[in-house]
């Protein structure tokens, strides 16, 4: 198994001492890739709209490459994000932005419908539901399935700062994510029938020149998405 983990932070705290804490149990560290951000991608979406017409004229493509590519060779992605204002960070909300056109509504990616995805929220306190919202619509609508939430309150404002009693019932989760994925790993991946009335829906909004750009028509039309070809059906 190949993972791609892409923290919402730089510094290395709870949601990432998790998120490599389940990576570690499911493969070798030869098999992990992480991404920090901002590190890795440090810019906002500009909303020039150059990547609609062209992936590859966007003002950060070089940067946001490496992930791309990170992304398409693995067989799980994880998300991991602290809590901030109620949401998931800012650094990570970014990424989200920069990476619109993955969306079943622009020109979604074939290789996104064999992906799973695991997202962690942490916070001190406070309910990190927004924070897991943020990501599973965006990674969703790229066409992901199945999607796994994880609100984790750790009640300390860093890693080393938990108290032992909570660390126990966070070595559980992570023990209860791992069981989860090695079980998901011997089954063939599945679309689901939400994904799937979507997917025709937005066939049905290119064929009738509504999307955002007619590159976008020509995008599915090539792809033979506009006909019965679907691709999930390999």
């Amino acid at each position: 198994m190949k993972i791609v983990i892409i923290h919402g932070q730089n510094h290395k705290g709870s949601s990432y001492n998790i998120g490599r804490k389940v990576a570690n149990s499911l493969c070798e560290e030869k098999d992990i890739t992480e991404f920090f951000l901002p590190k890795d991608l440090n810019h906002f979406c500009l909303g020039c709209y150059n990547c609609v017409e062209d992936e590859a004229t966007c003002p950060f493509y070089s940067q946001k490459l490496p992930i791309i590519n990170a992304i398409k060779d693995t067989d799980l992605l994880i998300f991991t994000t602290p809590v901030y204002c109620m949401r998931a960070s800012a650094p990570m909300k970014s990424f989200l932005d920069l990476t619109f056109t993955n969306w079943l509504t622009h020109k979604p990616k074939d290789y996104m419908f064999t992906k799973r995805a695991v997202i962690i929220a942490t916070s001190a306190g406070s309910s990190g539901k927004g924070a897991l919202s943020d990501i599973k619509t965006s990674i969703g609508y790229w066409g992901i399935n199945p999607i796994h939430c994880y609100d984790v309150a750790v009640q300390a404002m860093n890693w080393a700062s938990i108290k032992p009693e909570r660390m126990k019932i966070i070595e559980k989760l992570i023990s209860k994510i791992v069981r989860k994925q090695k079980k998901l790993q011997l089954q063939k991946p599945k679309v689901s029938l939400k994904t799937k009335i979507m997917f025709s829906f937005f066939a049905g909004m290119q064929k009738a020149n509504w999307g955002a750009s007619p590159t976008e028509k020509e995008y599915w039309n090539n792809k033979g998405w506009l006909g019965k070809a679907r691709p999930w059906k390999v």
